[in-house]
């Protein structure tokens, strides 16, 4: 997978895959840090198609899984049998009654978010027949021009963040898949993690899958795992009893969750198809740029014109975190961006943190670390020596 591809430009995709490919609907799906496949583009897309994805059909698609997983783009019969697809879920209820009979896909690196892979669909009637294998040919090639492009060679980054050295450099996809025999289904992220937090998220995995029972379909927990170095990583942990578009038996997904500096850079044009969570946005922004001063909750909720209740409530199930754990993601960003530098007292990085005080800030950053501001100013120097 494209280590370093970044398609921020990527709503302006489908305009051009229309030029060279005749389809009747064109969308970009992204899968998201609370654990799901969500439909991102065009902004035209019936509410009815977004609903049906978003009500469970994600663990039905399995053209954009199989896209993702072999890295290339595929027909809806490469994914399911012919004979048996026209009786699945998947065709009869998110396909068949907006009249489309026809599918090709072709994997994203990162349509919203770095770290997170996602696909292109076209959809044709009947009328309009399958993809033929030059067009497949042509969709792979325009979404590689595409993905190699400007647009796509760098990750966007906050301005008003400051970069944390190479050597914490996190992997280049931020999900990672564990099916019931424990083993990998997503490896682009999982080789370039350490065996510690491997061994943790194998453990947490079988945990999961022998809690779910017939009653349980889904659960979702909120993870910090330390690595060789002591130092946590953040992850929320969704568990599927059945997940179908990967295969049969229970999945965990462990979705490392981005930092402040890669959400607050995510833009509402990225998220179209979905103006509710679109709306969100604009707040990421504003708590990255004035977390050291706490706003609360009901100034944060007025930048997005919505109440504390409600911004509250629908914030954490879309992104997948509380505004409250957002706003320590900032802090403890900057907290270990001023340690690596090494120019400041500890004092004073809490304060400028947005900590009350020193020794709160201590408390908070070893809830959040695993460590001490001091050890992990240590840990940090060793790391950076060996680099």
């Amino acid at each position: 997978m494209t280590t370093s591809a970044r398609d921020h430009n990527v709503k302006h995709l489908l305009e051009l895959l229309k030029k060279h490919i005749p389809f009747a609907q064109g969308l970009v799906l992204s899968t998201l840090p609370r654990g799901e496949l969500q439909i991102v583009q065009p902004s035209q897309v019936s509410e009815t198609l977004i609903k049906a994805y978003s009500n469970g059909f994600h663990a039905e698609d399995c053209a954009t899984w199989q896209a993702i997983l072999k890295q290339k783009a595929v027909r809806g019969e490469d994914c399911w049998d012919r004979k048996k697809f026209e009786d699945t879920a998947y065709y009869q209820v998110f396909m068949q009654p907006h009249g489309l009979k026809y599918l090709a896909a072709a994997p994203l690196a990162a349509p919203v978010l770095r770290g997170y892979p996602g696909a292109v669909h076209l959809l044709r009637t009947e009328q309009q027949g399958d993809f033929t294998d030059a067009e497949l040919r042509k969709l792979a090639d325009l979404v590689g021009k595409f993905r190699e492009g400007p647009a796509g060679r760098s990750p966007r980054r906050s301005s008003t963040c400051a970069a944390l050295p190479p050597s914490f450099e996190r992997p280049p996809v931020y999900l990672m898949i564990v099916n019931e025999k424990l083993q990998s289904q997503l490896p682009g992220g999982w080789a370039s993690l350490d065996d510690e937090l491997r061994h943790r998220m194998v453990d947490q995995a079988r945990k999961q899958m022998h809690s779910l029972n017939g009653h349980m379909r889904v659960t979702a927990e909120r993870l910090q795992l330390p690595d060789s170095h002591g130092d946590h990583w953040v992850f929320r942990e969704v568990t599927y009893r059945k997940y179908p578009a990967l295969g049969s038996g229970s999945y965990s997904f462990f979705c490392l969750q981005p930092d402040c500096c890669e959400w607050s850079v995510v833009k509402p044009s990225d998220f179209q198809a979905d103006p509710e969570l679109s709306r969100l946005i604009p707040a990421l922004r504003f708590m990255e740029e004035e977390f050291s001063r706490g706003p609360g909750l009901t100034e944060i909720a007025r930048t997005v014109d919505l109440s504390p209740f409600h911004f509250h409530r629908r914030f954490t199930e879309l992104l997948g975190l509380t505004p409250k754990q957002f706003m320590l993601n900032c802090q403890i960003y900057q907290a270990k961006a001023e340690l690596i530098a090494g120019e400041k007292e500890l004092v004073d990085i809490a304060k400028d943190c947005g900590f009350a005080h020193q020794s709160h800030f201590t408390s908070r950053f070893k809830q959040a670390t695993g460590l001490t501001p001091t050890r992990w100013r240590r840990m940090a120097r060793q790391r950076l020596q060996k680099a």
